[in-house]
């Protein structure tokens, strides 16, 4: 109702969100999927002290006249701010126990009892909105990828297990007793076998489970992505459409600037190296600098560096820049922070321009000025800039050099929170080292096709062949995987050996994708942004609790719905089973 909706009649249903007693008159705001409307009741109405003590949320229908308010009466923040109601009569269709929680407020609550009473939770303004945002945004990019010529397919729920990274939710069959289904952890092989069978572009926006602990951005269980498939395409031909469809989605349903809308591509080991992770936040300026050979000089003398880079140490730093007039404070305070997060620390010294080049700070005076020159080359800083220095094992020198990245840059106040930056990060190694077992296993997909012209492939350097898997990053949230794949069945024997499969292991495994790629298949690739994250950038949110209508809590229950729940003596008979729990 708006304006011109004056003087009309009208029966008008919801929930009481929140009651204002002036004593004469009684204000009802009225909240119902599309806002709130205030309904107003003077004490003469036979019906003013029953509404006087209807409890909030209860669902009611109003019978009254649509009436102008008054200029100074307007509110802006609504859109039937120019309107009330002046209720005649009115009616109960739903009774409300007393509130777990208020709904008319988004005051933050335990994830407990927002999770048990989720849909009360849903009913408040801020994750109402974020749910039809979500809406809008799935029927969005249904719409874009029909535009773009893909076609909608479901992919079966009920599967076969498959090594793919994480751990499978199984289900029994009762028709096939001591055997099990598993949940798809995404249709990896069914939207491949789609491109065997001669379709040539396929979309789904797929659930796909997955029994991984929770975090900010990922849900325990069960999630949706965009999934997709190309026949007959490279790297490029999805990278053209995949950045046509997110530039589109995120300008319609976002003001916040994109840094552009081609996104940047950078090689893995470039990532590793500048960003400590390939899941890099382009909105922070800061770049970090591998200066190891820096410490094999004579000038320098920083001894405790120079014994770790020869016993296979390396190091790395961040330069932060026109810092020289920041107090000690700052710099002593991110040093003690590296330390709590289990790091020895960050050295860090001040470039300084007298007479000549010096450095002040703890480890300015183990530098030569020649040193202190070929520093300033190598990492691009200047007179008057800051450089923080850190000395670790290639693992543990990425982690906190990304973490030293972040830290710096919020301390500093680089980041630019009302921008996107995408970027697209490439050339993944094929396989990786087991830090545990020591054992090669793939690093991203087995699906992926390695790079290079496959008889001039090196199988015996297995850790040096790279593949055309690429990831898309956003804010330094990874919004999806994929590669083209490796539809060459031969191909794929050897690659799985080297990871620890054998012919038969394979046959058994991927029966339906062997089987399939042997009857003459396409090259074809695809990707799979996910829905969820996508709606978590979109409505500005960190967790992603916050955008999904029904989720589990971080010990993967359902706190609403009691999940998972203890099953029948009959029903386990039923299934051929029989529970042995650990005490």
């Amino acid at each position: 109702m708006r304006k011109e909706n004056v003087d009309q009649k009208i029966i008008l249903s919801g929930w009481i969100n929140k009651k204002r007693d002036h004593g004469n008159l009684l204000f009802i705001d009225l909240r119902d999927n599309y806002g709130i409307t205030q309904c107003i009741i003077d004490k003469d109405n036979k019906s003013f002290h029953d509404l006087e003590k209807m409890q909030l949320e209860t669902v009611i229908r109003v019978e009254g006249n649509v009436v102008a308010r008054s200029k100074d009466t307007i509110n802006h923040d609504i859109q039937t701010g120019e309107i009330e109601v002046s209720i005649n009569k009115f009616s109960v269709l739903g009774t409300c126990k007393e509130l777990p929680m208020p709904v008319f407020s988004d005051q933050e609550y335990s994830e407990e009892i927002r999770l048990k009473y989720r849909f009360l939770d849903l009913r408040r303004k801020k994750i109402h909105e974020n749910i039809i945002l979500r809406s809008k945004v799935i029927s969005f990019i249904r719409s874009e990828m029909m535009k773009l010529g893909f076609l909608e397919f479901q992919t079966p729920i009920l599967t076969s297990s498959s090594p793919e990274g994480a751990r499978d939710f199984l289900v029994p069959s009762r028709l096939n007793p001591g055997k099990f289904y598993a949940l798809p952890q995404a249709p990896q092989q069914f939207k491949q076998l789609i491109m065997v069978s001669g379709f040539d572009k396929y979309f789904q926006i797929a659930p796909c489970f997955r029994d991984e602990d929770a975090r900010a951005d990922r849900s325990p269980g069960e999630f949706y992505q965009l999934d997709l498939e190309m026949s007959f395409v490279e790297q490029e031909d999805v990278f053209n459409v995949v950045e046509k469809l997110l530039v589109n989605t995120f300008k319609k349903f976002s003001n916040k600037k994109l840094m552009s809308d081609k996104f940047p591509r950078i090689s893995y080991s470039d990532a590793m190296i500048k960003y400590g992770s390939d899941k890099p936040d382009l909105r922070n300026p800061l770049i970090i600098n591998d200066i190891t050979d820096i410490f094999k000089r004579e000038d320098v003398t920083f001894s405790i560096f120079k014994k770790l880079v020869k016993s296979g140490s390396r190091v790395r730093c961040i330069v932060t820049k026109k810092t020289k007039d920041k107090p000690r404070s700052f710099f002593d305070n991110i040093d003690k922070w590296a330390k709590d997060q289990g790091a020895s620390g960050l050295a860090y010294l001040t470039l300084e321009h007298e007479q000549e080049i010096s450095a002040k700070g703890p480890i300015g005076k183990f530098f030569s000025k020649e040193a202190l020159l070929e520093l300033m080359k190598n990492t691009n800083s200047e007179v008057g800039d800051s450089i923080f220095l850190a000395c670790a094992k290639q693992n543990e020198l990425e982690k906190i050099t990304a973490l030293a990245r972040e830290k710096i840059a919020k301390d500093l106040n680089l980041i630019d929170s009302d921008i996107f930056a995408f970027c697209w990060i490439v050339d993944y190694p094929m396989f990786e080292k087991d830090e545990i077992t020591k054992k090669i296993k793939f690093s991203h997909n087995p699906f992926s096709m390695p790079q290079g012209e496959l008889h001039k492939i090196n199988f015996d350097q297995p850790l040096e062949i790279l593949a055309y898997q690429y990831d898309i990053v956003c804010n330094g949230i990874e919004l999806s995987s994929g590669a083209i794949r490796n539809h060459i069945p031969e191909l794929m024997y050897k690659l799985f050996l080297i990871a620890g499969y054998d012919k038969k292991q394979v046959d058994e495994k991927f029966t339906g994708m062997i089987n399939a790629l042997s009857y003459g298949a396409p090259p074809h690739g695809g990707i799979a942004p996910g829905i969820d994250r996508i709606v978590m950038l979109l409505a500005n949110e960190k967790n992603i609790r916050e955008v999904t209508m029904f989720p589990m809590n971080q010990n993967a229950q359902d706190l609403m719905m009691n999940a998972p729940s203890a099953v029948s003596d009959e029903q386990l008979k039923e299934l051929g089973l029989t529970l042995k729990l650990k005490k």
